[in-house]
């Protein structure tokens, strides 16, 4: 295994050409994963509830259009993007945005279903505790459907946002520079070292989702009840405890 040739295009393969060109390798695939996560979690979970909270022929239609973007192909989406909505609205879009939509997409639907399914997951008798100390129908959701539904939701979540970053190697087809591609053009350029360039590549991707994986863990423990009744009692305790020993310094001065 020849390691000076990794060592020679290390640059090339983290960040592209940047800060010369373009941003590339590594870091755009770790901004088209991130930018792809936050924004199919957040139509994710608005889906989710809407469906979750909806009955009757908006929940069909709902479902129907979830189940389109779920059924095609994430490339398929990404020439859409990438080709139709300039023809359609007169707009250059630029290949990275058009990556980070078709994404989003894909993944917000998977991920509408997985709140839908947290949501239902939850004891009706929370719902009934809720409403019964007078709290609005949203404000239960809020505070007490879905901090428990978020460990039902987060395995789902995670499993899909590994995915998400290895489809981020799709983007090679509008030209986008990310990981793989650049990846690409190192062996193209080289030949005749693509074990050492892809094991690399592969390397990279393994600490990208592995990362993800230990985040996700750790937003589960903090997230859990238990932990979060912890917190608040701590805060009480200390508000109670501050003005008491202002008290105090004030009298010893």
């Amino acid at each position: 295994m020849n390691l000076a040739i990794l060592l020679d295009n290390l640059p090339y393969l983290l960040w592209g050409a940047y800060p010369d060109g373009p941003l590339g390798g590594a870091a755009l695939t770790l901004l088209l994963s991130t930018g792809s996560a936050l924004l199919s979690a957040l139509l994710g979970v608005l889906l989710g509830i809407l469906l979750a909270m909806t009955r009757g022929p908006l929940q069909h239609l709902l479902t129907l259009g979830l189940g389109f973007f779920r059924a095609i192909p994430v490339l398929m989406l990404i020439f859409w993007t990438y080709f139709l909505l300039p023809i359609a609205f007169g707009i250059d879009v630029p290949g990275v945005l058009s990556v980070m939509c078709a994404l989003s997409l894909v993944s917000a639907a998977y991920l509408a279903h997985s709140v839908a399914a947290g949501i239902a997951g939850i004891r009706s008798g929370q719902w009934d505790a809720g409403l019964s100390l007078g709290l609005p129908r949203w404000q239960v959701l809020r505070h007490i459907i879905l901090p428990q539904a978020l460990q039902i939701m987060l395995p789902s979540f995670v499993n899909q946002w590994v995915t998400l970053v290895k489809d981020s190697s799709l983007a090679y087809i509008v030209g986008v520079g990310e990981l793989s591609f650049v990846a690409s053009q190192v062996n193209s350029r080289l030949m005749i070292y693509p074990m050492e360039i892809f094991l690399f590549v592969g390397v990279i991707y393994f600490l990208l989702c592995s990362a993800l994986a230990q985040f996700a863990a750790w937003v589960g423990r903090y997230t859990l009840p238990q932990n979060i009744a912890a917190r608040q009692l701590k805060r009480k305790k200390n508000t109670i405890l501050l003005p008491a020993g202002n008290t105090n310094l004030g009298k010893s001065a």
